[in-house]
C-alpha cells in the first residue's frame, strides 16, 4: 500500500462537529477499501487568500493515510460530490512526518537563524552605492 497525505477544505458555513463527522465518513471510507489513516490534524477555520465559491475562509484537515490507491480515488469521488468541500488534494508520500506538521508548529521571529555577529553591519550613507537622479549627500548639522 502507498502513503499518502490528504488535505481537504471544508466550507465556512458549517460548524466544527460537522467537519469532524466529515472526516470520520472519509476515514470510514478508506478502512472499507483496506487502508488505515494515521494522524489527523484539524487545523481550524483560516483565511483563504482568494474566494472559492463565494467562501473566504475554509476549514482545513490533513490526514495522513496508508491505503490502495483505488480507495483514494474513491475518497476523492466522493469530496469531488460534496458541496461542504471546497477543494482537496493527495500527495503520495515516502514516508509520513514525525510530530506536528509546519501548520501546527509555533514559530517566532527568536527561533529564526541570526547572524554571526549578532545584527547587520553598519553601512554609513555615503559608503552606499550612487543611482542615478539621487540627491547629493549633505552632512548632518549637530
Amino acid at each position: 500500500m502507498a502513503l499518502y497525505e490528504h488535505i481537504f477544505l471544508a466550507r465556512q458555513d458549517i460548524a466544527a462537529p460537522q467537519v469532524d463527522a466529515l472526516v470520520e465518513t472519509y476515514k470510514g471510507v478508506i478502512e472499507a477499501n483496506g487502508g488505515k489513516v494515521g494522524r489527523i490534524e484539524n487545523w481550524g477555520l483560516k483565511s483563504l487568500t482568494y474566494r472559492i465559491k463565494k467562501n473566504r475562509k475554509a476549514f482545513y484537515v490533513l490526514m495522513d493515510v496508508d491505503a490502495p490507491a483505488a480507495a483514494m480515488q474513491e475518497v476523492e469521488r466522493q469530496q469531488r460530490y460534496n458541496e461542504d468541500i471546497l477543494r482537496f488534494m493527495t500527495v503520495k508520500v515516502e514516508a509520513h512526518e514525525e510530530g506536528p506538521s509546519a501548520m501546527m508548529q509555533k514559530r517566532d521571529r527568536d527561533d529564526r537563524p541570526r547572524r554571526e555577529d549578532g545584527d547587520r553591519p553598519f553601512r554609513p550613507r555615503e559608503d552606499r552605492p550612487r543611482r542615478d537622479g539621487d540627491r547629493p549627500f549633505r552632512p548632518r548639522e549637530s
